[in-house]
């Protein structure tokens, strides 16, 4: 799942060397913590969120067919 963020997110930024996610894992299931540059980050976020709601989409389509919970959060 990790990867699978960073591979999106890459593709969509400016600087992809700036691009840094970061996981944890608590009661509720596991955490994806997305950095970017500051820059970069209207184009991770979208028009009204749309992007982020589509990454948000994706990952959570491939979680489910592990079985599992996941949430990503951008920074």
């Amino acid at each position: 799942m990790k990867e699978l963020v960073e591979v999106i997110a890459k593709a969509l930024v400016k600087n992809p060397e700036q691009v840094n996610v970061n996981e944890t894992t608590d009661n509720s299931g596991t955490v994806y913590e997305l950095h970017v540059a500051p820059d970069d980050m209207g184009k991770i976020i979208g028009k009204q969120g749309r992007i982020a709601k589509a990454i948000r989409t994706v990952v959570k389509a491939a979680a489910t067919r592990e079985n599992k919970r996941v949430m990503v959060e951008i920074l």
